[in-house]
């Protein structure tokens, strides 16, 4: 099993939109496949029109003997599943400090899952927390999408300077370049001296209208614009994604 963190420090990137279309994508390709949306703002779960089941509050999931499969429900697409965001997660880190839960009390709540999927995707919040910190330590890859902006690039260091902090393996950062316009030269210039940190893959995304319209559609790009360019982009980039993942 795979577990890929969408992340960024700062919100408003595309990183629900991408995190939606990658697990759409790997669910597409045969990987029995779940999305926790643990953002407390539930984005992701308004885009596959899911809604808990039943009261299932975080703390409830995180707690020792939880079963995390209690929450699961099943999306309209063949092999895909997700856990729907709940708006206790804001108060994650009050709840770990109450629980005295250590810093890998997330990779534990994952560790049942194993056996069923091949990959879980986490739609996480922005920020610099408690939450995020397990939430590093759970996954495999910490995927970060970055707008080719100087205000991103200064994100992006605060990012990689917080794994060194935490002494966190600085191999399991890595980015790539969503809503880019290369129309405009900062956005080629940031994009090619990025690209010379190794972290990033090659395709990006760029900034397109269909993407928009997933809030529309409530539903990813495939679904209701399979032909167009972002879809293509999305598909191209996954295909690098697994290829770097599960090499």
């Amino acid at each position: 099993m795979v577990t890929i963190a969408l992340y960024n420090l700062k919100g408003g990137v595309g990183k629900t939109a991408s995190c939606v279309n990658f697990a759409y994508l790997a669910a597409r390709d045969g990987y029995k496949t779940l999305l926790w949306d643990i953002d407390p703002q539930g984005s992701a779960s308004f885009y596959y029109q899911a809604k808990p089941k039943q009261k299932l509050s975080i703390k409830k999931l995180i707690e020792k003997g939880a079963d995390p499969e209690e929450a699961i429900l099943e999306t309209n697409f063949e092999n895909l599943d997700i856990i729907p965001a709940d708006i206790s997660a804001k108060s994650f880190d009050i709840l770990m400090e109450e629980m005295k839960a250590s810093k890998k009390r997330l990779k534990t709540v994952l560790q049942p899952l194993h056996k069923t999927y091949d990959f879980i995707f986490l739609d996480c919040p922005p920020g610099v927390s408690l939450l995020a910190e397990n939430i590093f330590n759970a996954a495999d890859i910490v995927l970060m999408p970055v707008i080719p902006t100087t205000l991103s690039i200064r994100t992006y260091n605060m990012v990689k300077d917080y794994f060194k902090e935490k002494d966190i393996d600085p191999a399991k950062m890595m980015c790539f370049f969503t809503m880019a316009d290369l129309r405009k030269n900062m956005h080629n210039e940031i994009m090619e001296t990025l690209y010379k940190d190794k972290k990033f893959f090659q395709n990006y995304i760029p900034y397109l209208s269909d993407v928009e319209k997933m809030g529309v559609h409530r539903a990813p790009l495939e679904e209701f614009a399979r032909s167009g360019y972002a879809a293509k982009c999305y598909s191209d980039l996954w295909e690098e994604i697994k290829e770097g993942v599960l090499e």
